[in-house]
């Protein structure tokens, strides 16, 4: 159905756009929350600029490396390094960090609805900021588990207690051999478990929440559901927005809502049931809060 992807922007005004949605929000049988990494970034978690400098400034100057991102992609020569940087990146996004006011405003405004949240974040952050695990498909993996590098079996491993061993034993970006964790069925190295390619581990607990993702979508089939997308770019549409736009029209009884900066656009088969909202998703979300 959207194959050519014809997209349009509404006109109508911000004032109009916050009003529709609130009242969608209230009036929603459910409501199914697609998050991306712009919801994060609205929250203050940029892997960019300050927060990289403090962490990484020894790393950007050896290697040229400007944000996390780019960083966890570069082929250190040593697992030591390799090491260095990941138990940094893992505990500036999963352990010591804050909630998010974002993530709290949220949870406030979804208070007393039926929610369940689809993400391809990999923070924690909802879980932070107290939304019902039961309630929560983090669909990419989680900064707080490993895996096999090798696939060898389907679990995944709790590292904070290694990782903070990393924190506070590594000298000139490496970490100490004995350090490097290694599966502990075929003894190969381990790595993080986050989807990147085919060797991603999808545990017990990822199959759980799956069932309950699609027991949540069988259930309200047919009802009035808002799918509320947020921060969601078009690195991977198909995990949310491109399944989101679809669910909008199969059921006209489904609203759309899309707020993102820059990125606020719909097909224009559901334009009728959509809200676009190009502006900061905190904002948007601290005046709905307001409103309860």
């Amino acid at each position: 159905m959207f194959s050519k992807i014809r997209t349009t922007k509404y006109t109508e005004s911000f004032s109009d756009k916050i009003n529709k949605l609130d009242r969608a929000i209230k009036s929603a049988d459910a409501v199914l929350i697609g998050a991306g990494a712009g919801l994060s970034t609205a929250a203050g978690f940029d892997y960019g600029g300050e927060r990289f400098e403090k962490s990484f400034s020894d790393f950007r100057k050896k290697y040229g490396i400007t944000d996390m991102y780019s960083g966890g992609f570069y082929p250190f020569e040593t697992l030591e390094e390799y090491w260095a940087w990941w138990s940094r990146q893992i505990y500036v996004n999963r352990y010591d960090i804050e909630v998010g006011q974002l993530y709290k405003d949220l949870l406030s405004v979804m208070r007393d609805r039926d929610y369940f949240v689809l993400t391809t974040n990999v923070d924690y952050q909802f879980l932070l900021a107290g939304f019902d695990k039961r309630r929560v498909f983090y669909t990419q993996g989680d900064y707080g588990l490993w895996q096999c590098s090798k696939s060898c079996h389907g679990k995944t491993y709790d590292n904070e207690k290694a990782v903070r061993n990393m924190i506070a034993q590594q000298r000139n970006m490496r970490i100490p051999t004995e350090l490097i964790p290694v599966c502990p069925v075929c003894g190969a190295p381990m790595t993080m478990n986050l989807r990147c390619d085919d060797s991603f581990v999808q545990d017990e607990g990822w199959y759980s929440a799956a069932k309950r993702y699609e027991e949540f979508l069988i259930r309200h089939e047919g009802k009035r559901v808002l799918l509320l997308e947020l921060g969601v770019g078009m690195n991977t549409p198909v995990i949310i927005k491109y399944p989101f736009w679809r669910m909008a029209a199969r059921n006209p009884d489904c609203i759309y809502a899309c707020i993102n900066r820059g990125e606020a656009f719909c097909p224009k088969e559901i334009e009728k049931q959509s809200i676009c909202i190009d502006a900061d998703i905190a904002d948007v979300i601290s005046i709905l809060k307001k409103s309860i």
